[in-house]
């Protein structure tokens, strides 16, 4: 029996069908879970799936035994979840995830989750409820966690038994819960590992995770701090094994995690890792850049990519002044954000109050540069004493920032048959790329808009910081620049209107930018032209010279390519092409190839068909539009109001009227100095600022 045998055994839990489910010798065991905060309990959806389609109508069809006793519990959150209640999956495909709310064990002991990422191998322990001997009680063993093969955790020596499926994986190093038993083969197991968690923040109702890790915390403090729990619980446990080490310690961390608890959750992965990435830059050197992106949804999390931080010549172990570091940065950052400071309610603002003097307590072990950037930081009117009240400056006007990443997606010209392959990649301040997902078999384009849904999404979450949002960069063959990625949702369209089922270009900036020029060194004129439009004025030049005239009737008098390339090139800088219709074909494609050879870095068009009358107001219309944005940096914002309004369909006649010209309305902004890059860049790119929410 290892250390933590008796720790977890309180929190394991059998679950079953209510009533006769509960008979330890009965026939309708279903399998393990665990507690991981008072009233709610993880296990694998495979297991309640056993309870067929009262479990996925959400009905308490649960039944839940553990050591404080037997009641019943509800699925809240699943993935997979059937569609149709009565006909569950054939296979249940990982993260195979459920969370069950059980409102009748607030006191039930709760296991500690890890916080940190994976650490391959791992020596672990397996618990859980079985029938494998005959008598169904509950199993552990020891084996190793060796691999992953990017879902599952792969393990080794003892492995899971069949009962098992559901129940906890401790990390015997950490002490901390690192995944749950999902099955397994011939040779070895597999494990859920538990920042599959974090997929559950994705599904509607998602948001409820907060809270339950919120509750996760407060417990284990209250456990460390109470002293009728036994031998300390969890944090105890860790303590021992961590005697005589450096670094931040489980007791502090305990005290941290559950001062976190009391503060507004971050608005997704982007705004904890701005801050990881700046105290990186801080102890580490100042051009930090990770070669691993990772997803954080908690505070806590970001504590977790904060350890085992070592001095430049792998000297003092540096993440107890990181971790502080990051800490004070959370209360800085929410109380200029106005989430828990002066404009936040009294509990918020106190609690931002307290963890601000608990770090600067704690800070005066820290190196003196740290504790005097933790004072800075939290603006203290007197650094040698530690309980002061904070000077927050969320009445100040917060400065114009950025995200903290752009989304490049990048879509490569056919390669087999009619397949398009695809990348989605994180930019970082313009220059710096960082590939998250993609397919070079490629797929079709009627498929294109369902296949990058969730690479998108998981994109923006991450490049997203606070109410400063991700800019989306299309590099797209130019047959695909009349896709409207602008009206494209990171959710299926339903009744329900939120910031996920909006249209990406009612959110975001969302440009095109050209595949084809990146296979060559970007030409004088691109460049000098670009120049030109960051400095404004922007004045309109027609993309096609005929139609703002003729139109595209079948009598108009058809401008040939050179013509066109031949007047483009003459336009001087600062003026934008301009068309009233569609350039991915026909006479549009043309002249949109004219204009790219011309240097035009930027192109106005819509995506509608030739099938209109209007040509001369909307080239009137944009040029009234690129004069009021006055260079580049105004042009997004113009262009994001009027997508707004063309794409609602409960505005007036007159407001529709006032937008109509701007249906479908799609920008090439396509700057020569952003990645990927055909050689040294010249000069900074500027960066795209999202707008505020």
């Amino acid at each position: 029996m290892n250390a933590f045998d008796e720790i977890v055994r309180p929190s394991l839990v059998r679950i079953a069908a209510p009533g006769a489910g509960y008979d330890p010798h009965g026939t309708h065991y279903w399998g393990s879970g665990f507690f991981i905060a008072p009233g709610w309990v993880l296990t694998c959806a495979h297991v309640v799936g056993k309870g067929e389609a009262a479990v996925w109508r959400g009905e308490r069809a649960l039944g839940i035994t553990w050591q404080g006793g037997v009641t019943t519990g509800e699925v809240v959150l699943a993935k997979p979840r059937p569609a149709d209640p009565d006909e569950p999956p054939y296979r249940w495909e990982f993260p195979d995830i459920a969370l069950v709310r059980v409102p009748d064990a607030q006191d039930a002991a709760c296991v500690w989750l890890s916080e940190r990422p994976l650490d391959i191998p791992a020596d672990v322990s397996l618990h859980g409820w079985s029938r494998e001997t005959g008598d169904l009680g509950i199993r552990q063993g020891i084996g190793q966690a060796h691999a992953t093969d990017g879902k599952a955790l792969l393990l080794r020596g003892s492995l899971p038994v069949e009962g098992c499926s559901g129940g906890p994986v401790v990390d015997l190093k950490h002490g901390a819960v690192i995944g749950m038993n999902k099955g397994r083969g011939e040779h070895e197991g597999a494990a859920v590992p538990i920042t599959a968690l974090r997929e559950l923040h994705d599904l509607r109702g998602g948001d409820i995770l907060h809270t339950v890790l919120s509750e996760h915390d407060r417990h284990h403090l209250s456990r460390f701090r109470s002293t009728s729990a036994a031998g300390g619980g969890w944090t105890k446990a860790q303590a021992d094994l961590r005697k005589g080490a450096p670094g931040f310690l489980p007791v502090a961390r305990a005290h941290l995690f559950g001062r976190f608890a009391e503060l507004p959750p971050p608005t997704g992965p982007g705004e904890v890792m701005v801050l990881v990435d700046d105290v990186k830059r801080r102890v580490l050197h100042s051009d930090y850049q990770s070669p691993i992106e990772h997803d954080p949804r908690t505070w806590r999390d970001g504590v977790g990519l904060l350890h085992d931080l070592r001095g430049r010549e792998g000297g003092h172990d540096l993440d107890d002044d990181a971790v502080l570091l990051y800490a004070a940065k959370v209360v800085r950052h929410l109380a200029e954000q106005g989430r828990g400071g002066c404009r936040a309610d009294g509990p918020q603002r106190a609690a931002l109050g307290e963890l601000g003097e608990w770090i600067t307590t704690q800070g005066e072990s820290a190196h003196q540069a740290i504790r005097e950037e933790i004072a800075q930081v939290l603006d203290l009117r007197d650094a040698a004493t530690p309980a002061v009240e904070l000077e927050f400056q969320s009445v100040r006007e917060r400065p114009a920032g950025h995200a903290r990443a752009d989304v490049l997606v990048e879509i490569d010209p056919v390669h087999y048959g009619d397949r398009y392959p695809w990348r989605v990649k994180l930019l970082y301040e313009g220059r710096t790329v960082s590939p998250l997902s993609g397919d070079d078999r490629g797929v079709r384009r009627a498929d294109l808009r369902e296949t990058l849904r969730e690479p998108l999404a998981d994109a923006l979450r991450r490049g997203d910081s606070g109410e400063h949002l991700a800019a989306i960069e299309a590099l797209l063959p130019r047959e695909l620049f009349d896709e409207p990625l602008d009206t494209w949702r990171l959710s299926p369209e339903d009744d329900l209107f939120d910031e996920h089922s909006m249209a990406l270009g009612e959110r975001r900036i969302v440009v095109i930018r050209d595949r084809r020029r990146r296979d060559r060194p970007a030409s004088p004129e691109w460049r000098r032209r670009w120049q030109a439009a960051v400095r404004g004025p922007l004045t309109v030049v027609p993309l096609r010279g005929e139609v703002p005239a003729s139109g595209h009737g079948p009598g108009a008098r058809r401008e040939s390519r050179r013509a066109t390339y031949a007047r483009l090139s003459d336009a001087e800088d600062g003026t934008v092409p301009v068309y009233c219709g569609p350039v991915g074909s026909g006479d549009g494609l043309d002249a949109m190839a004219a204009a790219i050879a011309a240097g035009h870095p930027l192109a106005l068009w819509r995506r509608c068909g030739q099938d209109h009358s209007d040509c001369r107001e909307f080239h009137v219309r944009a040029d009234e539009l690129l004069a009021r944005a006055d260079g580049v940096d105004g042009l997004h914002r113009h262009i994001r109001s009027l997508r707004i309004i063309s794409m609602d369909p409960d505005a007036t006649p007159d407001t529709v009227s006032e937008a109509a010209w701007a249906a479908s309305v799609a920008v090439l902004f396509d700057p020569p100095d952003r990645p990927p890059y055909d050689g040294v860049p010249l000069q900074a790119p500027p960066q795209l600022s999202g707008p505020s929410t």
